[in-house]
């Protein structure tokens, strides 16, 4: 997973595991290798060096993919969780695609780790800077008068793309291009422009247009499962309750 040339030729390698369009299955780590090399073959620079550039930079956000040397003593380690449970099928789609290799939170703690580009995986931040960089899509492509996307493109995340259990999590998802939407299956909003991620351990983002809302948690003390869990979700929970007392004062007639 540190070797960049090794992981992206082997992805390019790869035949679909499936027809593509007829489901979705979760690229847990190979995500960031599929789009950091569209990234690098366009701009000529790494997806790390393009984030740093274009996005942290101008935002101010405290956000790294890939660490250098000199911020190595602000990096607190995760403390692992319980082990994934796995299908007993080793040749299962969930099977091949979380445990080849297999994850290790631990291996996060080595320099090795933190040198290299894992887009999906090995980002170093805290809350505040997830925030700092996801508002831009709430904020219908502009935060901190920074404009990142046209309205028009922030829309694009809300084509939906699949619904159905996803083959290598599953569980059921709507998704549209990112990040998953706001639904039956997982409704975290009271607005239908709303959107989500979450991640292993426990971490979650929700952008909400309609409420120009962003909210992120990330922890330390990962819990289980990949897709986030109620430590975050109460907290999402939470805002959009203090929202709609705030708004049911705000129309309180005053006497």
């Amino acid at each position: 997973m540190c070797d960049w040339e090794k992981a992206t030729s082997t992805l390019a390698a790869q035949a679909p595991w499936w027809e593509p369009g007829t489901a979705s299955g979760y690229h847990a780590i190979t995500q960031g290798f599929l789009v950091g090399e569209v990234v690098r073959r366009i701009t000529g620079q790494s997806l790390g060096t393009f984030f740093a550039k274009e996005l942290a930079g101008p935002l101010g956000a405290d956000f790294y993919i890939g660490l250098a040397p000199a911020d190595d003593d602000r990096v607190s380690r995760v403390i692992p969780p319980p082990e994934l449970e796995m299908p007993p099928d080793p040749d299962s789609i969930m099977v091949r695609a979380l445990a080849n290799p297999p994850l290790s939170a631990e291996a996060s703690w080595t320099e090795m780790w933190r040198r290299a580009e894992i887009p999906a995986a090995n980002g170093h931040g805290n809350a505040r800077s997830v925030v700092a960089v996801q508002a831009a899509l709430a904020g219908g492509g502009e935060v901190g008068g920074v404009r990142l996307l046209s309205e028009a493109g922030c829309e694009v995340v809300f084509r939906q793309q699949a619904r159905g259990t996803d083959l290598v999590l599953g569980v059921p998802l709507c998704l549209g291009i990112g990040y998953g939407l706001n639904s039956d299956e997982t409704p975290l909003s009271p607005n239908p422009r709303a959107c989500f991620w979450g991640g292993w351990g426990g971490s979650i983002v929700v952008n909400d247009l309609d409420a120009r809302l962003c909210v992120a948690y990330v922890m330390n003390k990962m819990g289980e499962g990949t897709l986030g869990d109620m430590r975050g979700a109460n907290i999402v929970l939470s805002t959009y309750a203090a929202l709609a007392q705030a708004a049911a004062r705000f129309r309180r007639p005053v006497r």
